[in-house]
């Protein structure tokens, strides 16, 4: 029989990500991701694949700090980041077929992006600019403490760290002098660079705007390589992620939205649409909110990398990803007709995609319910699927995985979908334990996929019931919206009536349910737990349980909350304390484990620290884990042990229990 997947299942499995097609469409480059079990040491190597043969994978880096790999124009040099010997990224090449990796930056800081330019020559990065407080403490002694000091509101970053005033600004790299030019600069943070097409200007992102501090915008300008001639394109539009230079150079497709409205006040990980921007006219709008483009999640949309989107000289049309309901598609747009998008493949969740010179076909890095972390080549014309990585198909051989079903629920006019995920040999005439799971955002959503927390669950005996109430991403604005201002309302309802479906049906033991979130489903697991005894045991990862005080010291806080909760702090008080868990602690009765990490700075730990000594004033059962040198994405820990750790106390919480 099969094993079931474990809490240390990551040691066994593989990740490909950065998938990048060389220009003459031969092959892909791409970084794998692994965790050795003996060290617990994580690698990240650059990989190369043939496509259209049955070639082995050429590794070819093996520092296992590698990672975004770049093709030179004329697919024999690749282009990639690594760290020099004081742990600074920085840029590096290597011939393809072979020879040894030569560095050719020297940043005193981290570099996160690179494009080659179209005719080989120059290779263009945004990198790091320290501030000057910054520059000294990275020059000081290290025995000599740092004294750092705080000059606007976001300082800091989740993932990052201190940011104080340091900004990430565009260069230009000369590979024959071997020197590089800074082209942008200023209060702000510009960048991913998108060459033209003849190789005179750089499109680049920049959240450099009066309204930088209190909200998301972002706009979109164009620069040459020389650093003059600055032209804003983006117009009086809200907010730019995705950039594409059309074959001619005119006209550039984006994702964005025209106003705060239209991308749901906060961001692009809520809702945007594709756009047609040509200077002097009005934004051309080519799709509709029954998809969502591909964003980058982070809630800082410059210091990420812009989800691909491509518009090929001779292809079908703009090519990008896009999500709908809880699936990924790769998506083509028609220029020349708005509202003319086709969707190709379904039933997956695509993290990363990379298209051919000519939009023949696409790489992309998915995963589904049956597996997890692999390359498909994609044909866009027949929608033909090539696997080409086979990283983990010894796990899949090896492990019975959950089964899934969707099914959805009509609550005040909303359609709620969620999945429900069985346990490996799942007998209907048998009864289970039921586990309740809340994804975070609000504007997040579960998808079509290999997910670890549903899979350790299931793997563990319980049925998994993961609704997308309302506010979840990829079911259209006015869903994901709805849920602004009434954080803990329709919103739990939604979650709860999902719950009691599932718990209604005979397989499930209705004495056996528990409940877990992280983040936001960490505040919909607090809050749950304040206003219903129904759960036999809560796990809480990194969630919101002050609003006021989440606002002041998240590095979204200020943004985020005032699009949440719908004003600023002093304005909206008493609406921020009546929507926040620790309000109804003392309403408590379900057994608690608290789970957050130390270095969270998106939602800090004084969150979980209030809470805990909230419970545990009032004699309520909690224990409070705190994860050291972990940030917000708890399941993107740098050591594996965490990851191991949070799923085994997660079942023993459980057991403890639930028997």
């Amino acid at each position: 029989m099969a094993k079931t997947v474990q809490p240390d299942y990551h040691y066994d499995l593989k990740t490909a990500s950065n998938p990048s097609v060389s220009p003459n469409d031969k092959a892909v480059a791409f970084t794998v991701h692994q965790f050795d079990r003996s060290s617990h040491q994580a690698s990240t190597d650059i990989f190369v694949k043939s496509l259209g043969s049955a070639s082995a994978l050429n590794q070819i880096t093996s520092t296992g700090t590698a990672s975004k790999p770049a093709w030179s124009p004329d697919s024999k040099t690749i282009a990639y980041l690594d760290e020099d010997d004081s742990g600074v990224r920085q840029i590096f090449t290597r011939i393809a077929s072979g020879g040894e990796p030569k560095m050719i930056t020297s940043q005193v800081a981290n570099i996160d992006a690179i494009a080659w330019s179209p005719d080989g020559s120059k290779i263009a990065f945004r990198g790091l600019e320290p501030g000057s407080d910054e520059l000294e403490a990275i020059n000081a002694d290290p025995s000599i403490p740092k004294i750092r000091t705080a000059r606007r509101i976001r300082y800091q970053q989740d993932g990052v760290g201190w940011r104080g005033d340091s900004f990430y600004h565009i260069f230009v790299h000369d590979l024959s002098s071997n020197k590089s030019v800074q082209i942008t600069n200023g209060e702000g943070d510009d960048g991913p660079p998108v060459w033209s097409p003849n190789g005179k200007q750089i499109a680049f992102i920049t959240d450099q705007n009066t309204e930088r501090e209190q909200t998301s915008k972002t706009e979109l300008y164009t620069r040459n390589t020389d650093g003059s001639s600055l032209t804003k394109w983006s117009g009086d539009m809200f907010m730019i992620e995705s950039i594409a230079w059309s074959p001619s150079g005119n006209r550039i497709a984006v994702t964005g939205g025209q106003n705060k409205s239209e991308v749901g006040g906060y961001g692009l990980t809520t809702q945007s649409s594709v756009y047609i921007l040509e200077p002097g006219k009005i934004p051309l709008k080519l799709t509709d909110d029954s998809i969502r483009p591909h964003a980058n999640g982070t809630g800082f949309p410059v210091t990420a990398d812009s989800p691909f989107m491509s518009w090929p000289e001779h292809g079908a049309g703009i090519v990008f990803g896009a999500d709908s309901k809880g699936q990924s598609h790769i998506a083509i747009s028609n220029p020349k007709s708005p509202g003319d998008v086709r969707l190709v493949t379904d039933g997956w969740a695509i993290t990363e995609m990379s298209s051919s010179s000519s939009a023949g076909f696409a790489v992309v890095a998915a995963s589904s319910p049956r597996s997890h972390g692999e390359l498909f080549l994609v044909d866009l014309n027949s929608g033909d699927v090539h696997t080409v990585t086979n990283l983990n198909t010894k796990f899949f051989d090896n492990h019975s995985v959950a089964t899934l079903e969707k099914f959805s629920i009509e609550r005040e006019g909303f359609d709620i979908e969620s999945r429900v995920w069985f346990p490996p040999e799942f007998d209907p005439s048998q009864k289970y334990p039921l586990l309740l799971d809340v994804h975070g955002g609000p504007h997040s959503a579960f998808y079509d996929s290999f997910y670890p927390i549903h899979q350790v669950a299931t793997g563990a005996g319980y049925v998994v019931v993961a609704p997308n109430p309302r506010g979840s991403s990829t079911y259209g604005l006015k869903f994901a919206t709805a849920v602004h201002g009434d954080w803990g309302v329709g919103d739990y309802e939604d979650v709860m009536a999902a719950m009691e479906q599932v718990a209604s049906r005979d397989y499930i033991d209705e004495t056996r349910v528990v409940i877990h979130g992280s983040s936001y489903g960490g505040f919909m697991s607090s809050w749950a737990v304040g206003h219903t005894d129904r759960f036999n045991a809560a796990v809480i990862a990194a969630p919101v349980t002050n609003l006021s005080s989440f606002y002041g010291t998240s590095d979204i806080g200020v943004n985020f909350s005032e699009t949440q909760l719908g004003g600023e702090r002093f304005e909206q008080i008493e609406h921020y304390r009546e929507h926040s868990p620790l309000t109804y602690a003392r309403n408590v009765k379900t057994p608690v484990l608290l789970i957050h990490g130390e270095d969270d700075i998106r939602v800090p730990i004084e969150q979980s620290e209030q809470y805990f000594v909230a419970l545990k004033r009032h004699a309520k059962e909690i224990e409070f884990v705190r994860l050291p040198g972990t940030s917000h994405g708890i399941f993107r820990a740098k050591h594996p042990m965490i990851r191991s750790e949070y799923f085994r106390r997660m079942l023993n919480w459980f057991q403890r229990h639930n028997d």
